[in-house]
């Protein structure tokens, strides 16, 4: 599936798992707190967000185990390459965010990780987790659009 790209937009990474194992009831873009040396090695595009997800700390939402590497010309100004990072968004927003997790059972996933007119951004979904039966139904309804789509190709030959 294409991801559609605005004009100003160079994603770096994707979560392409988010999309299987929950179901996603709302898309917000936030920005992100990055050190210079994190920025960097964004700009390398090597980074990783596939085993992520995003609490709640003290009234501020902050993103945990994405994976940044190291800066190889950054020196002793490194960055730590699991840490927790905060996610900047409006206080109206994190109240929101807040009582979704907290009521409905609800966590926060990050789909994807770019930049946008040279800021960094996350673009968060407010999910709830698939069950096993969930992702069987997925897998099936995908397998059958494939075996769809090979009987359409095949026939028009």
């Amino acid at each position: 599936m294409k991801q559609k790209t605005s004009p100003g937009q160079k994603i770096i990474c994707l979560n392409r798992k988010a999309s299987f194992n929950y179901f996603f009831h709302e898309l917000l873009e936030a920005g992100i707190a990055l050190k210079g040396s994190e920025v960097k090695s964004l700009r390398e595009g090597k980074a990783s967000i596939a085993d992520s997800y995003a609490v709640d700390k003290n009234g501020e939402i902050f993103l945990i185990n994405s994976h940044i590497p190291l800066y190889k010309q950054s020196s002793y100004n490194n960055h730590d390459p699991k840490d927790d990072r905060k996610l900047l968004l409006k206080r109206k927003e994190i109240n929101k965010l807040i009582g979704r997790m907290n009521q409905d059972g609800l966590t926060l996933v990050p789909t994807k990780l770019y930049f946008l007119k040279g800021k960094a951004k996350v673009q968060i979904a407010v999910a709830k987790g698939k069950k096993l039966y969930d992702k069987r139904q997925v897998k099936k309804k995908r397998d059958w659009n494939r075996e769809q789509r090979r009987v359409l190709s095949n026939s028009k030959k």
